[in-house]
């Protein structure tokens, strides 16, 4: 919750001096859908929340943000556009809390993509998204200091289903003078990394027969720790590749179309390549049952030897 106040104060001042062209009412309802998703993480990591809970409170999120404006316009079909925008927000806030799984990973990799956002949303001339961007770097920042390996504080569900719709609404309000699907290449190119990571933990545990929606040690960061990497060392390499990812995509906001999507198809190619390899990094072992990688959340990790361990 300390974010949630952060990034609140931090936006409030930002809007008093630079108030943004849309008025406040949107950045309000976007403030207002935040601090519901930080609530129902809350309630999460205090009692427990059911799925139809949790999934419920960011589709009625993803619904409430279309109205106030926050919308995908990629087809000339208005339903067509509010389902992808449903998709679109609760898959990019499901995937931040998914990656909040070793300490570091998600506050590092949010820091990184809000960074992003903010930079071309200044260089496009977009006050509100630089806005919230910057703001969700700096309080996304001040927590990775507390949250690094090994953690003095950490996430939760409130933090991070925050942080996902947050990132979510980014990526659907940065716009700029480029053919839609084109644009629509830049915020899936900043937060490739949290797609990928539930994309392939998703993959995996339907072919092993397991919900994708448990805690478990499956992730990218598991899986690069299971190849002999320190804890450090792997969230450094995820949070690169991340920063790797928001370099091209401000590449991409600058490019005709054609090299837009020639670029974005090399990007592409490589993801496809890393993701296969990591897909085939060990992480389940049979012989101890269905409920291997079901097991509670892996602690927050405090070091290479105590991560080894747990995954022996």
């Amino acid at each position: 919750m300390a974010m949630l106040v952060a990034f609140a104060v931090a936006v409030l001042v930002a809007a008093l001096v630079y108030p943004p062209p849309s008025g406040l009412v949107e950045l309000a309802i976007i403030m207002g859908v935040a601090i519901l998703l930080s609530l129902v993480g809350l309630f999460d990591d205090l009692r427990g929340l059911g799925i139809v809970i949790r999934l419920g409170s960011q589709v009625l999120a993803a619904v409430v943000l279309w109205f106030a404006g926050v919308q995908v316009t990629l087809t000339t079909v208005p339903a067509l556009d509010l389902v992808i925008t449903i998709v679109w927000v609760v898959g990019v806030t499901n995937a931040l809390n998914l990656l909040d799984n070793m300490d570091g990973l998600s506050a590092g990799v949010t820091t990184i993509a809000a960074l992003w956002f903010g930079i071309i949303g200044a260089v496009n001339g977009q006050v509100l998204v630089a806005s919230l961007a910057f703001a969700l770097a700096g309080c996304s920042l001040g927590f990775l200091r507390l949250n690094r390996p090994p953690a003095r504080i950490y996430m939760g569900d409130a933090g991070s289903l925050f942080l996902g719709v947050v990132l979510a609404t980014l990526g659907i309000k940065l716009r700029f003078e480029s053919p839609p699907a084109v644009a629509a290449l830049v915020p899936i190119l900043i937060l490739t990394i949290p797609v990928l990571d539930t994309t392939l933990v998703s993959l995996a545990r339907v072919r092993h027969g397991l919900s994708p929606f448990a805690g478990g040690k499956d992730h990218i960061s598991h899986r690069l720790v299971r190849v002999g990497l320190p804890v450090p060392v792997a969230v450094s390499l995820i949070s690169g590749a991340g920063f790797a990812h928001g370099w091209m995509a401000l590449l991409v906001s600058r490019m005709d179309a054609t090299t837009a999507w020639l670029a974005g198809g090399l990007v592409a190619t490589a993801d496809v390549f890393l993701f296969l390899l990591l897909y085939r990094v060990p992480v389940y072992d049979n012989s101890r049952g269905r409920d291997f990688v079901l097991q509670s959340r892996v602690p927050d990790f405090a070091s290479h030897e105590q991560t080894e361990e747990a995954l022996k």
